[in-house]
Protein backbone atom coordinates (compact mmCIF):
# COMPACT_ATOMS: atom_id res chain seq x y z
CA UNK A 1 0.00 0.00 0.00
CA UNK A 2 1.55 3.27 -1.13
CA UNK A 3 2.19 6.08 1.28
CA UNK A 4 -0.57 8.66 1.22
CA UNK A 5 0.17 12.16 0.05
CA UNK A 6 0.60 14.55 3.02
CA UNK A 7 -2.08 17.11 3.47
CA UNK A 8 -1.25 20.86 3.41
CA UNK A 9 -1.54 20.99 7.19
CA UNK A 10 0.97 18.19 7.69
CA UNK A 11 3.39 19.85 5.27
CA UNK A 12 3.16 23.10 7.22
CA UNK A 13 3.76 21.27 10.51
CA UNK A 14 6.86 19.59 9.10
CA UNK A 15 8.21 22.91 7.87
CA UNK A 16 7.53 24.55 11.22
CA UNK A 17 9.22 21.66 13.09
CA UNK A 18 12.22 21.82 10.76
CA UNK A 19 12.53 25.60 11.16
CA UNK A 20 12.24 25.30 14.94
CA UNK A 21 15.06 22.76 15.03
CA UNK A 22 17.21 25.05 12.89
CA UNK A 23 16.37 28.00 15.14
CA UNK A 24 17.21 26.05 18.27
CA UNK A 25 20.53 24.98 16.76
CA UNK A 26 21.30 28.60 15.85
CA UNK A 27 20.45 29.75 19.37
CA UNK A 28 22.62 27.02 20.85
CA UNK A 29 25.52 28.03 18.63
CA UNK A 30 25.03 31.68 19.59
CA UNK A 31 25.10 30.79 23.29
CA UNK A 32 28.25 28.73 22.73
CA UNK A 33 29.89 31.63 20.90
CA UNK A 34 29.05 33.93 23.81
CA UNK A 35 30.38 31.47 26.38
CA UNK A 36 33.51 30.95 24.30
CA UNK A 37 34.05 34.72 24.10
CA UNK A 38 33.64 35.08 27.87
CA UNK A 39 35.97 32.13 28.48
CA UNK A 40 38.63 33.53 26.15
CA UNK A 41 38.38 36.97 27.75
CA UNK A 42 38.75 35.53 31.25
CA UNK A 43 41.57 33.27 30.08
CA UNK A 44 43.55 36.16 28.61
CA UNK A 45 43.01 38.26 31.73
CA UNK A 46 44.09 35.32 33.89
CA UNK A 47 47.19 34.83 31.74
CA UNK A 48 48.04 38.51 32.12
CA UNK A 49 47.63 38.42 35.90
CA UNK A 50 49.57 35.18 36.24
CA UNK A 51 52.39 36.58 34.12
CA UNK A 52 52.58 39.80 36.15
CA UNK A 53 52.34 38.16 39.57
CA UNK A 54 54.74 35.31 38.73
CA UNK A 55 57.41 37.80 37.71
CA UNK A 56 56.65 40.53 40.25
CA UNK A 57 55.98 38.89 43.61
CA UNK A 58 59.71 38.37 44.13
CA UNK A 59 60.18 42.14 44.09
CA UNK A 60 58.66 42.19 47.58
CA UNK A 61 61.63 40.18 48.86
CA UNK A 62 65.27 41.15 48.69
CA UNK A 63 68.50 39.35 49.52
CA UNK A 64 70.34 40.66 52.59
CA UNK A 65 73.84 39.77 53.79
CA UNK A 66 74.65 39.36 57.48
CA UNK A 67 77.88 41.03 58.56
CA UNK A 68 79.69 41.43 61.85
CA UNK A 69 80.46 45.12 61.65
CA UNK A 70 83.04 46.89 63.79
CA UNK A 71 82.59 50.65 63.84
CA UNK A 72 86.26 51.55 63.73
CA UNK A 73 86.79 55.02 65.20
CA UNK A 74 89.86 55.58 63.02
CA UNK A 75 87.79 55.13 59.86
CA UNK A 76 84.59 56.82 61.00
CA UNK A 77 85.73 59.67 63.25
CA UNK A 78 89.51 59.97 63.31
CA UNK A 79 89.34 63.39 65.00
CA UNK A 80 87.16 62.02 67.81
CA UNK A 81 84.81 65.02 67.76
CA UNK A 82 81.56 63.03 67.31
CA UNK A 83 80.20 66.01 65.38
CA UNK A 84 77.57 65.23 62.69
CA UNK A 85 79.58 67.00 60.00
CA UNK A 86 82.69 64.95 60.86
CA UNK A 87 80.73 61.69 61.06
CA UNK A 88 79.30 62.39 57.59
CA UNK A 89 82.85 62.37 56.20
CA UNK A 90 83.75 58.97 57.65
CA UNK A 91 84.98 56.08 55.51
CA UNK A 92 82.05 53.72 56.01
CA UNK A 93 82.94 51.77 52.87
CA UNK A 94 86.14 50.68 54.64
CA UNK A 95 84.03 49.39 57.53
CA UNK A 96 81.90 47.32 55.12
CA UNK A 97 84.97 45.94 53.36
CA UNK A 98 86.56 44.96 56.65
CA UNK A 99 83.39 43.10 57.63
CA UNK A 100 83.36 41.28 54.28
CA UNK A 101 87.00 40.22 54.70
CA UNK A 102 86.12 38.90 58.15
CA UNK A 103 83.17 36.96 56.69
CA UNK A 104 85.39 35.37 54.00
CA UNK A 105 88.87 35.24 55.59
CA UNK A 106 90.42 33.10 52.85
CA UNK A 107 90.05 35.68 50.10
CA UNK A 108 93.33 37.34 49.13
CA UNK A 109 94.56 39.44 46.25
CA UNK A 110 93.11 42.60 44.78
CA UNK A 111 91.01 40.97 41.98
CA UNK A 112 89.48 38.45 44.37
CA UNK A 113 88.75 41.12 46.99
CA UNK A 114 87.14 43.33 44.36
CA UNK A 115 84.76 40.51 43.47
CA UNK A 116 84.05 39.94 47.15
CA UNK A 117 83.25 43.61 47.75
CA UNK A 118 80.84 43.55 44.79
CA UNK A 119 78.55 41.16 46.69
CA UNK A 120 77.26 44.07 48.75
CA UNK A 121 75.19 46.96 47.42
CA UNK A 122 76.84 50.36 47.51
CA UNK A 123 74.00 51.48 49.77
CA UNK A 124 75.48 49.49 52.66
CA UNK A 125 77.94 52.25 53.53
CA UNK A 126 75.14 54.83 53.53
CA UNK A 127 73.01 52.62 55.77
CA UNK A 128 75.85 52.33 58.29
CA UNK A 129 76.38 56.07 58.16
CA UNK A 130 72.72 56.64 58.97
CA UNK A 131 72.96 54.25 61.92
CA UNK A 132 76.00 56.02 63.34
CA UNK A 133 74.43 59.45 62.76
CA UNK A 134 71.36 58.40 64.75
CA UNK A 135 73.44 56.82 67.54
CA UNK A 136 77.11 57.96 67.75
CA UNK A 137 77.61 55.62 70.73
CA UNK A 138 78.04 52.80 68.20
CA UNK A 139 81.54 54.07 67.38
CA UNK A 140 84.12 51.66 68.74
CA UNK A 141 81.61 48.83 69.15
CA UNK A 142 80.63 45.82 67.06
CA UNK A 143 77.23 44.49 66.09
CA UNK A 144 75.52 42.17 63.63
CA UNK A 145 73.74 43.98 60.82
CA UNK A 146 71.93 42.87 57.69
CA UNK A 147 73.01 44.90 54.67
CA UNK A 148 71.59 44.92 51.18
CA UNK A 149 73.23 42.50 48.75
CA UNK A 150 73.99 43.43 45.16
CA UNK A 151 71.42 42.89 42.44
CA UNK A 152 73.35 40.03 40.82
CA UNK A 153 73.55 38.22 44.16
CA UNK A 154 69.82 38.69 44.58
CA UNK A 155 69.16 37.30 41.11
CA UNK A 156 71.28 34.21 41.82
CA UNK A 157 69.55 33.54 45.15
CA UNK A 158 66.11 33.91 43.53
CA UNK A 159 67.09 31.61 40.68
CA UNK A 160 66.79 34.16 37.88
CA UNK A 161 70.45 33.69 36.91
CA UNK A 162 71.19 30.09 36.00
CA UNK A 163 74.47 28.77 37.27
CA UNK A 164 74.82 26.78 34.06
CA UNK A 165 75.07 29.96 31.96
CA UNK A 166 78.51 30.96 30.68
CA UNK A 167 80.36 33.20 33.10
CA UNK A 168 80.62 36.09 30.64
CA UNK A 169 76.84 36.19 30.01
CA UNK A 170 75.45 35.90 33.52
CA UNK A 171 77.12 39.02 34.96
CA UNK A 172 78.61 37.25 37.97
CA UNK A 173 81.83 35.24 38.18
CA UNK A 174 82.36 31.67 39.29
CA UNK A 175 84.30 32.94 42.29
CA UNK A 176 81.35 35.07 43.38
CA UNK A 177 79.03 32.06 42.95
CA UNK A 178 81.33 30.21 45.35
CA UNK A 179 81.17 33.07 47.87
CA UNK A 180 77.36 33.05 47.60
CA UNK A 181 77.16 29.29 48.18
CA UNK A 182 79.42 29.58 51.22
CA UNK A 183 77.40 32.44 52.69
CA UNK A 184 74.15 30.59 52.05
CA UNK A 185 75.50 27.53 53.83
CA UNK A 186 76.36 29.68 56.85
CA UNK A 187 72.94 31.33 56.83
CA UNK A 188 74.52 34.71 56.13
CA UNK A 189 72.42 35.28 52.98
CA UNK A 190 68.64 35.40 53.33
CA UNK A 191 65.60 36.70 51.53
CA UNK A 192 63.81 39.27 53.67
CA UNK A 193 60.83 41.55 53.17
CA UNK A 194 61.85 44.34 50.81
CA UNK A 195 60.74 47.37 52.79
CA UNK A 196 62.94 49.60 50.65
CA UNK A 197 60.71 48.86 47.64
CA UNK A 198 57.89 50.77 49.36
CA UNK A 199 59.94 53.53 51.04
CA UNK A 200 62.62 54.50 48.49
CA UNK A 201 62.51 56.44 45.26
CA UNK A 202 64.00 55.48 41.94
CA UNK A 203 67.61 54.39 41.62
CA UNK A 204 70.09 53.30 38.99
CA UNK A 205 70.77 50.25 41.14
CA UNK A 206 67.87 47.76 40.97
CA UNK A 207 68.22 46.57 44.57
CA UNK A 208 67.82 50.16 45.81
CA UNK A 209 64.91 51.17 43.57
CA UNK A 210 61.47 51.68 45.06
CA UNK A 211 58.02 52.99 44.19
CA UNK A 212 57.62 55.52 47.01
CA UNK A 213 58.45 58.47 44.75
CA UNK A 214 56.04 57.30 42.05
CA UNK A 215 53.28 56.62 44.58
CA UNK A 216 53.70 60.08 46.11
CA UNK A 217 53.73 61.66 42.65
CA UNK A 218 50.56 59.77 41.70
CA UNK A 219 48.90 60.87 44.94
CA UNK A 220 49.66 64.57 44.42
CA UNK A 221 48.69 64.39 40.74
CA UNK A 222 45.38 62.66 41.46
CA UNK A 223 44.65 65.08 44.30
CA UNK A 224 44.96 68.04 41.91
CA UNK A 225 42.88 66.17 39.33
CA UNK A 226 40.11 65.34 41.80
CA UNK A 227 39.93 68.81 43.32
CA UNK A 228 39.56 70.38 39.88
CA UNK A 229 37.72 67.86 37.73
CA UNK A 230 34.96 66.71 40.09
CA UNK A 231 33.50 70.15 41.03
CA UNK A 232 33.85 71.47 37.49
CA UNK A 233 32.41 68.30 35.97
CA UNK A 234 29.43 68.20 38.34
CA UNK A 235 28.72 71.91 37.84
CA UNK A 236 28.86 71.53 34.05
CA UNK A 237 26.58 68.49 34.17
CA UNK A 238 24.02 70.26 36.38
CA UNK A 239 23.95 73.28 34.10
CA UNK A 240 23.66 71.29 30.88
CA UNK A 241 21.02 68.93 32.25
CA UNK A 242 18.91 71.26 34.40
CA UNK A 243 19.35 74.87 33.30
CA UNK A 244 20.80 75.10 29.77
CA UNK A 245 18.27 75.82 27.00
CA UNK A 246 17.89 73.15 24.36
CA UNK A 247 19.23 74.71 21.18
CA UNK A 248 21.89 74.13 18.58
CA UNK A 249 24.62 75.64 20.73
CA UNK A 250 24.04 73.29 23.66
CA UNK A 251 23.67 70.38 21.24
CA UNK A 252 27.09 71.28 19.82
CA UNK A 253 28.55 71.34 23.35
CA UNK A 254 27.09 67.90 24.14
CA UNK A 255 28.49 66.45 20.91
CA UNK A 256 31.92 67.89 21.67
CA UNK A 257 31.88 66.49 25.22
CA UNK A 258 31.02 63.02 23.92
CA UNK A 259 33.75 63.30 21.30
CA UNK A 260 36.35 64.46 23.86
CA UNK A 261 35.68 61.34 25.93
CA UNK A 262 36.96 59.27 22.98
CA UNK A 263 39.97 61.44 22.11
CA UNK A 264 43.34 59.66 22.61
CA UNK A 265 44.98 60.70 25.85
CA UNK A 266 48.18 61.80 24.14
CA UNK A 267 46.23 64.66 22.54
CA UNK A 268 45.55 66.07 26.01
CA UNK A 269 49.29 65.79 26.69
CA UNK A 270 50.00 67.93 23.62
CA UNK A 271 47.40 70.43 24.79
CA UNK A 272 48.94 70.58 28.28
CA UNK A 273 52.41 71.01 26.80
CA UNK A 274 51.26 73.91 24.62
CA UNK A 275 49.07 75.67 27.19
CA UNK A 276 50.42 75.03 30.68
CA UNK A 277 54.14 74.75 29.95
CA UNK A 278 54.83 76.81 26.84
CA UNK A 279 52.17 79.52 27.28
CA UNK A 280 51.83 79.83 31.06
CA UNK A 281 55.43 78.79 31.79
CA UNK A 282 54.67 76.25 34.50
CA UNK A 283 57.54 73.89 35.42
CA UNK A 284 57.85 70.49 33.81
CA UNK A 285 57.62 67.18 35.63
CA UNK A 286 55.55 68.42 38.59
CA UNK A 287 52.26 67.03 39.94
CA UNK A 288 50.57 70.41 39.49
CA UNK A 289 50.90 70.34 35.69
CA UNK A 290 50.20 66.61 35.58
CA UNK A 291 46.99 67.16 37.54
CA UNK A 292 45.90 69.95 35.19
CA UNK A 293 46.46 67.76 32.14
CA UNK A 294 44.60 64.81 33.66
CA UNK A 295 41.78 67.18 34.65
CA UNK A 296 41.23 68.01 30.99
CA UNK A 297 41.23 64.31 30.18
CA UNK A 298 38.80 63.18 32.91
CA UNK A 299 36.31 66.06 32.64
CA UNK A 300 34.30 64.52 29.76
CA UNK A 301 33.98 61.20 31.61
CA UNK A 302 32.78 62.88 34.81
CA UNK A 303 30.36 65.15 32.94
CA UNK A 304 28.79 62.24 31.05
CA UNK A 305 28.48 60.11 34.20
CA UNK A 306 27.03 63.02 36.19
CA UNK A 307 24.45 63.80 33.51
CA UNK A 308 23.41 60.15 33.44
CA UNK A 309 22.98 60.23 37.23
CA UNK A 310 20.83 63.37 36.99
CA UNK A 311 18.67 61.82 34.26
CA UNK A 312 18.08 58.79 36.50
CA UNK A 313 16.32 60.95 39.13
CA UNK A 314 12.54 60.84 38.41
CA UNK A 315 10.97 64.12 37.24
CA UNK A 316 8.39 63.73 40.01
CA UNK A 317 11.09 64.67 42.56
CA UNK A 318 11.62 68.02 40.85
CA UNK A 319 7.90 68.58 40.37
CA UNK A 320 7.12 67.82 44.03
CA UNK A 321 9.80 70.24 45.24
CA UNK A 322 8.62 72.98 42.90
CA UNK A 323 5.02 72.31 43.93
CA UNK A 324 5.94 72.85 47.58
CA UNK A 325 7.27 76.31 46.76
CA UNK A 326 10.99 75.60 46.34
CA UNK A 327 12.89 77.51 43.72
CA UNK A 328 14.52 75.67 40.85
CA UNK A 329 17.96 76.02 42.44
CA UNK A 330 16.63 74.73 45.77
CA UNK A 331 14.94 71.77 44.09
CA UNK A 332 18.20 70.85 42.37
CA UNK A 333 20.59 71.37 45.31
CA UNK A 334 18.36 69.99 48.09
CA UNK A 335 16.62 67.11 46.35
CA UNK A 336 18.03 66.15 42.94
CA UNK A 337 21.77 66.43 43.69
CA UNK A 338 21.72 64.30 46.87
CA UNK A 339 19.90 61.54 44.99
CA UNK A 340 22.26 61.75 41.99
CA UNK A 341 25.46 62.08 44.03
CA UNK A 342 26.19 58.31 44.33
CA UNK A 343 26.22 58.00 40.55
CA UNK A 344 28.35 61.12 40.27
CA UNK A 345 30.83 59.80 42.81
CA UNK A 346 31.02 56.50 40.94
CA UNK A 347 31.78 58.34 37.70
CA UNK A 348 34.38 60.47 39.49
CA UNK A 349 36.15 57.43 40.95
CA UNK A 350 36.18 55.68 37.58
CA UNK A 351 37.60 58.84 36.03
CA UNK A 352 40.32 58.92 38.68
CA UNK A 353 41.08 55.25 38.03
CA UNK A 354 41.56 56.03 34.35
CA UNK A 355 43.78 58.97 35.22
CA UNK A 356 45.87 56.77 37.54
CA UNK A 357 46.65 54.39 34.70
CA UNK A 358 47.56 57.03 32.11
CA UNK A 359 51.14 57.62 31.06
CA UNK A 360 51.07 59.06 27.51
CA UNK A 361 49.96 62.63 28.41
CA UNK A 362 52.41 62.78 31.32
CA UNK A 363 55.35 61.72 29.15
CA UNK A 364 54.86 64.82 27.04
CA UNK A 365 55.03 67.20 30.00
CA UNK A 366 58.31 65.77 31.29
CA UNK A 367 57.15 63.42 34.05
CA UNK A 368 59.50 60.81 32.61
CA UNK A 369 62.46 62.24 34.51
CA UNK A 370 64.71 60.18 36.77
CA UNK A 371 63.51 61.14 40.27
CA UNK A 372 65.43 59.86 43.28
CA UNK A 373 63.88 61.94 46.07
CA UNK A 374 60.30 61.36 47.18
CA UNK A 375 58.24 64.51 46.35
CA UNK A 376 56.79 66.43 49.27
CA UNK A 377 54.89 69.24 47.52
CA UNK A 378 52.84 69.83 44.39
CA UNK A 379 55.74 71.67 42.78
CA UNK A 380 58.46 69.07 43.47
CA UNK A 381 59.78 67.09 40.49
CA UNK A 382 58.12 63.70 40.42
CA UNK A 383 56.85 60.87 38.31
CA UNK A 384 53.82 58.56 38.53
CA UNK A 385 53.39 54.81 38.70
CA UNK A 386 52.63 54.13 34.99
CA UNK A 387 55.64 56.21 33.93
CA UNK A 388 57.81 54.44 36.52
CA UNK A 389 56.77 51.12 34.99
CA UNK A 390 57.71 52.50 31.57
CA UNK A 391 61.13 53.62 32.79
CA UNK A 392 61.97 50.32 34.45
CA UNK A 393 60.70 48.32 31.46
CA UNK A 394 63.21 50.17 29.25
CA UNK A 395 66.15 49.32 31.50
CA UNK A 396 68.61 46.69 30.35
CA UNK A 397 69.29 45.43 33.90
CA UNK A 398 67.85 41.96 34.44
CA UNK A 399 66.82 42.80 38.00
CA UNK A 400 64.51 45.58 36.78
CA UNK A 401 62.20 42.97 35.22
CA UNK A 402 60.81 41.98 38.62
CA UNK A 403 60.76 45.64 39.69
CA UNK A 404 58.60 46.40 36.64
CA UNK A 405 56.16 43.62 37.46
CA UNK A 406 56.19 44.58 41.15
CA UNK A 407 55.25 48.17 40.28
CA UNK A 408 52.49 46.82 38.03
CA UNK A 409 51.13 44.82 40.96
CA UNK A 410 51.06 47.96 43.10
CA UNK A 411 49.30 49.84 40.29
CA UNK A 412 46.76 47.05 39.81
CA UNK A 413 46.03 47.00 43.54
CA UNK A 414 45.28 50.73 43.48
CA UNK A 415 43.06 50.33 40.42
CA UNK A 416 41.19 47.39 41.95
CA UNK A 417 40.67 49.31 45.18
CA UNK A 418 39.34 52.37 43.36
CA UNK A 419 37.00 50.31 41.19
CA UNK A 420 35.91 48.33 44.24
CA UNK A 421 35.07 51.55 46.07
CA UNK A 422 33.03 52.67 43.06
CA UNK A 423 31.09 49.40 43.04
CA UNK A 424 30.44 49.59 46.80
CA UNK A 425 29.23 53.19 46.59
CA UNK A 426 26.95 52.35 43.70
CA UNK A 427 25.44 49.30 45.39
CA UNK A 428 25.14 50.96 48.81
CA UNK A 429 23.70 54.36 47.92
CA UNK A 430 22.10 53.87 44.52
CA UNK A 431 18.33 54.05 44.54
CA UNK A 432 16.21 52.29 41.96
CA UNK A 433 13.08 54.02 40.82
Amino acid sequence: MSESTPTPGETTQRRVAHSLKARYRAEWRFRMYGRLAVFLGLAFVAMLFVSIFSKGYTAFEQTYLRLEVTYDAEAIDPAGTRKPEDLAQGDYAAVVKAALRAAEPGVEGRPALKQLYALVSNSAAQDLQNRVASDPRLIGTSETVWVLAGDHVDQVVKGYIARSEPEESRGISDAQIGYIDHLLAKGALKLRFNRRFFTAGDSREPEQAGVAGAVAGSFFTLMVTLLLSFPIGVAAAVYLEEFAPKNRFTDLIEVNINNLAAVPSIVFGLLGLAVFIQFFGLPRSVPLVGGLVLTLMTLPTIIIASRAALKAVPPSIREAALGMGASRVQAITHHVLPLAMPGMMTGGILGMARALGESAPLLLIGMVAFIVDVPRRLTDPSTVLPVQVYLWARSSERAFVERTSGALIVLLVFLLVMNGVAVVLRSRFERRW
